[in-house]
């Protein structure tokens, strides 16, 4: 598969997509479902689920595709638990806020970074 991690990165950059969207419209073929389809069920889940207080919407974004795509509980479970997992591995954290460093002042990752991660993680759930 070829990576559209940068498509998804680049609808964040441009500001046409939050974070959860960016990931679910770049992969609404995979999902089986249309763009606007897509957008709407990434509107609530920018910004770490609307607060920062969340997972990174990117991460919650590709849990929508896995299950969408799989139309399985179990596979969707075990391959969302992967990403996760190799999501905190590379970036410290999960959660919104730790990742932009609210109240820590330690950025660990920026938000574009999150999407392309989360899309490169996803991809390989696909493989």
């Amino acid at each position: 598969m070829e990576t559209r991690k940068h498509i998804a990165a680049e609808k964040l950059q441009n500001g046409t997509h939050n974070c959860a969207q960016s990931i679910i419209c770049t992969y609404a073929d995979m999902a089986g479902i249309n763009e606007e389809t897509a957008r709407n069920l990434g509107n609530a889940f920018g910004s770490g689920m609307g607060n920062m207080e969340g997972n990174c919407g990117a991460l919650v974004g590709a849990g929508v595709v896995l299950g969408l795509a799989t139309k399985d509980r179990a596979a969707a479970r075990k391959g969302m638990r992967q990403i996760m997992t190799q999501f905190q591995q590379r970036n410290g954290a999960t959660q919104c806020k730790m990742l932009k460093g609210v109240g820590t002042g330690v950025i660990l990752r920026e938000c574009t970074g999150c999407v392309a991660d989360a899309a490169e993680l996803l991809e390989e759930q696909f493989e």
